[in-house]
């Protein structure tokens, strides 16, 4: 029939209309119309799940101030553009570390993040690795995701639950894939970000190339808050627009700040850069718009409460200059964050409140309403499974007991503790708007906790779907046990691992996000559970969908006897928008709606359309 044939799915939108009968099929990155001859009114349609952004109105009581000295924020990237290098410089200057190390481990020790061996060995970030520290009166919790697009559910998670991110751009190559990538996840979830531009101690680099690419491949109002003083061998250190100060970053490790004036060619270039900040800054704030289009001063004092103003509120970006591996821009780099990012307080989150039939209700960052917290991460650890929790609304407390929303089961809290990459910190207490982790608490990830006063269930993460496939086989029957445990342990801590079982072939087939994901999970298994494992070729999932909008007009005739068939289908097939409900997660799902209305069109056909929709989601011409 015409309708399968065409409601190809991927990412894309269908129409086809004649006459006064409507029809629509929607699989989730799709939306399909159909029309049909006829003098009555039914419509038939499917449609896929997105969640809208909202806007919250935040309490009015006032805010703690250890609440509003709290910044949670996450460092991700395009793989090698130093993110682990950034966070490891900035644990050294905010005093959590005593030496720097190699990021790749040369020097024997490894940075601090990257805990694994398999990371230090390959001089890459795995997992996400969680830790705190204070800058000045300030306290940070600080979430270093990977790189690797194969790693991409690290970066989704951390997201989900973090209020700001530092988005590292390479200096010499710009804005690379897994950049877009990322951008992608921080608007999925409205993060605010700064961008720190790295590496300009390296031959070729450009930071106005670097910006020049925000705006253009992602679509940020992007402005330099910074101009770096000298490129290449000899990068020194960094003017600040806003308050038009040059600063120096010298001693062995960039700890000595010394304040030097403009001079030359920097005065025109930093006026020139300013000027443009705040052009840029004018577009969206009505502050500066007034003051710059009445060709007056902006005060420092308004300049940073419009960049803060607008980076919350997602309209602007500030991009931060520097190299963490020269030890130069760091520490302004920390000051930004704390001046831009937000607080807890400030960032709107929901929940459902099942009491009330899921009902959108505000989840405040305050300590005296009841306890509200996400599982986001899972790890086993020495003393059993590690739980990484936000906590949203109110206080948990070691000893206290909490309730999984998901299954009703009723947890108490043995053990409460901050992480500091794969070290434990004691703690007795975490409060709303706070990152920690607690221990033998058996819960799976994404899972919602309470104390019991509220129902409230928070939403999950985005998680993509598997594109490359393995055969496993231990070597050995006698490792089977512990085979099967690894995987099962594997698969509650990550996602995007997912484990079949082939009943033609009789193979243990894991599924995940690249060649080098399913790689470092059979090579845990060796290390980790001791068990050597047989592995098959992979087998690649492609995927298809249309480039762009095409009409179509079928005629459909077939003589089988007595009166014979005859349908005309005129329509076009387009893509959807990311922005478009359905359209930002990868084609996949299918929900199918009736509302015919009446019996113009017989109810037993109503099963073949959807069928029909389903068949032709299967397989598409190309693959």
């Amino acid at each position: 029939m015409p309708l399968s044939q065409l409601a190809r799915c991927g990412q894309r939108r269908l129409l086809i209309s004649s006459g006064s009968w409507r029809s629509s099929l929607l699989p989730r990155r799709c939306l399909a119309s159909v029309s049909f001859p006829s003098s009555s009114s039914s419509f038939l349609s499917a449609r896929g799940l997105a969640s809208a952004a909202v806007q919250q109105d935040l309490s009015s009581k006032p805010i703690p101030e250890h609440i509003t000295k709290l910044r949670n924020i996450g460092i991700s990237a395009h793989i090698d553009s130093g993110k682990t290098t950034l966070t490891e410089r900035i644990l050294y200057y905010t005093g959590r570390i005593k030496e720097i190390h190699d990021v790749k481990g040369k020097d024997g020790v490894g940075a601090k993040m990257d805990s694994m061996d398999l990371e230090r060995e390959k001089g890459i970030t795995i997992q996400s690795a969680a830790t705190y520290c204070s800058w000045g009166d300030h306290h940070i919790n600080i979430i270093d995701t990977p790189g690797h697009v194969d790693f991409t559910i690290e970066v989704e998670r951390a997201l989900r639950v973090l209020d700001g991110a530092v988005l590292v751009l390479c200096g010499v190559a710009g804005v690379q894939s897994q950049s877009i990538t990322v951008d992608r996840q921080m608007k999925r979830y409205n993060v605010p970000r700064v961008a720190f531009i790295n590496k300009l101690d390296r031959a070729g680099a450009n930071p106005w190339k670097v910006v020049a690419d925000l705006r253009k491949h992602l679509r940020l109002n992007a402005a330099a808050v910074q101009v770096p003083v000298g490129l290449e061998g000899e990068h020194r250190g960094i003017v600040d627009l806003v308050a038009q100060k040059a600063y120096v970053f010298e001693g062995d490790r960039g700890e000595v700040i010394r304040e030097v004036p403009i001079e030359g060619a920097m005065k025109e270039e930093v006026k020139e850069k300013r000027l443009e900040m705040i052009e840029r800054l004018a577009e969206v704030d009505d502050q500066i718009a007034e003051l710059f289009l009445g060709e007056e001063e902006v005060p420092m004092e308004v300049l940073v409460e419009s960049i803060r103003r607008q980076t919350i509120g997602l309209k602007f970006v500030p991009v931060f200059m520097g190299s963490a591996f020269k030890n130069k821009g760091v520490q302004k780099l920390l000051d930004g964050v704390l001046a831009y990012l937000p607080n807890p307080s400030e960032v709107p989150n929901y929940a459902l409140d099942r009491s009330q039939d899921e009902a959108k209700v505000p989840v405040l960052c305050e300590e005296d309403l009841p306890a509200v917290a996400l599982a986001f991460k899972l790890e086993e650890g020495k003393f059993g499974q590690l739980t990484y929790m936000r906590v949203y609304q109110g206080i948990i407390k070691r000893g206290g007991w909490l309730f999984n929303i998901r299954n009703g089961k009723k947890v108490k809290v043995p053990r409460l503790v901050r992480m500091h990459s794969n070290e434990l910190e004691e703690i007795d207490s975490i409060s709303a708007g706070d990152v920690c982790a607690m221990f033998g608490v058996d819960c799976s990830s994404m899972d919602s906790f309470t104390d019991g006063q509220v129902q409230y269930t928070l939403t999950s993460m985005h998680v993509p779907a598997p594109v490359i496939s393995l055969a496993v086989k231990p070597k050995q029957s006698s490792m089977f046990a512990n085979f099967s445990k690894a995987l099962q342990r594997f698969c509650k801590e990550d996602p995007t691992l997912q484990v079949t079982f082939d009943e033609k072939t009789k193979e243990t087939i894991i599924s995940g996000m690249g060649e080098l994901h399913l790689e470092i999970y059979v090579e845990r298994l060796k290390r980790e559970y001791a068990v050597d494992c047989t592995v098959g070729n992979p087998n690649v999932n492609y995927r298809e969908t249309i480039r762009k909008k095409a009409p179509f007009n079928y005629l459909h005739k077939k003589q089988s006897g007595g009166q014979g068939q005859y349908a005309r289908v005129i329509g076009y097939v387009e893509p959807l928008e990311e922005d478009e409900e359905g359209g930002g997660d990868g084609g996949l799902g299918f929900e199918f709606v009736n509302q015919v209305v009446g019996t113009n069109i017989p109810p037993e056909y109503i099963p073949s359309c959807e069928k029909g929709a389903k068949d032709a989601m299967e397989k598409g011409p190309l693959t």
